[in-house]
């Protein structure tokens, strides 16, 4: 087998998929469900499991020349003490049992584990610029990105090249953040976030895809790899942009502590921030296809309005 994915069933992974299919790899996808195995594109495999826990799964994913972990249960929900603890775990566990699956197979040569992190890693940092020579931060979130990368990078005692990918904030047409901010502000409902100072680390999701593809092609990467676009903007350029884009207003703010008293702790996420670079991708030659924000939304708004008609 090609490439084994956790995840795959999702906004990122199913792009993903696509992507690799069309380069005719071959591909099989852990899954929990055989609902979620009929999203996949025609053409990927898949096998049933769930990835926080072990199982027969583990015997297929130890075969793969390349492992890519994208699970991870959503950051968005009401942070009590179990709802974090599932984050950390779902991210955590699952590493750790993809690299024990890998350390089964332990004679196979050239092999890659893809594990995605987040530029949460580097917490909330105001406005200084992070590349992957930055230190981490100490909120729940950066914790939490410190554990996950440190269980997937135990696999490069097996001889197993190991990439952790920092995502930035996701956009593309038909889900992602994209999704969630597009029915308001087409209404002329949308806003900025408090201040709208913080920092938005974004990627289009068509070169997130080309880059991961970019990193299987280039032996000599590995460690930690921001997946941002080369030029970050505010939460109120943002906003700025995504109404002009619309021809609609953007004239509702939201308040911090409106956010606060709505959303709990991971309010904290949306009004923060970070300013993070992709350092590692353009030392290594990578092109950017979308490296501006503008560029970017008129590419995935005329594809979202393709999806509505």
């Amino acid at each position: 087998m090609d490439v084994f994915i956790t995840g795959g069933s999702g906004f990122i992974g199913g792009a993903l998929c696509r992507a690799l299919r069309d380069a005719n790899r071959s591909v099989v996808v852990l899954t929990r469900t055989t609902e979620a195995a009929g999203r996949l594109p025609r053409g990927v495999e898949f096998c049933l499991g769930d990835p926080s826990e072990s199982g027969p799964w583990q015997a297929e994913a130890g075969q793969a020349r390349v492992v890519i972990n994208l699970a991870g249960a959503s950051i968005f929900g009401r942070w009590s003490d179990s709802y974090q603890q599932a984050i950390r775990d779902s991210r955590v566990r699952t590493t750790r049992h993809l690299v024990q699956a890998l350390a089964d197979h332990a004679g196979q040569d050239q092999r890659l584990l893809i594990s995605a992190s987040a530029v949460g890693y580097y917490g909330l940092r105001g406005d200084q610029d992070l590349d992957e020579r930055s230190a981490p931060g100490d909120d729940f979130l950066a914790r939490v990105c410190r554990d996950w990368e440190a269980e997937a990078m135990a696999a490069e005692s097996l001889g197993v090249r190991v990439v952790c990918t920092r995502f930035g904030m996701v956009l593309g047409a038909g889900g992602g953040a994209l999704a969630r901010m597009l029915p308001l502000f087409r209404k002329g409902l949308g806003g900025r976030l408090g201040h709208g100072r913080q920092w938005v680390s974004w990627i289009h999701q068509k070169d997130l895809v080309t880059a991961m593809m970019f990193l299987m092609a280039r032996p000599r990467l590995s460690g930690p790899v921001n997946l941002t676009a080369p030029h970050p903007v505010t939460n109120r350029e943002l906003t700025r942009e995504l109404a002009a884009a619309l021809g609609r207003p953007a004239w509702l703010p939201v308040p911090g502590w409106a956010m606060r008293c709505v959303l709990g702790e991971v309010a904290t996420v949306l009004l923060g921030g970070q300013k993070v670079l992709p350092a590692k991708l353009l030392e290594a030659g990578f092109s950017f296809h979308f490296p501006t924000l503008g560029v970017a939304l008129a590419d995935l708004l005329g594809e979202s309005r393709g999806h509505d008609a």
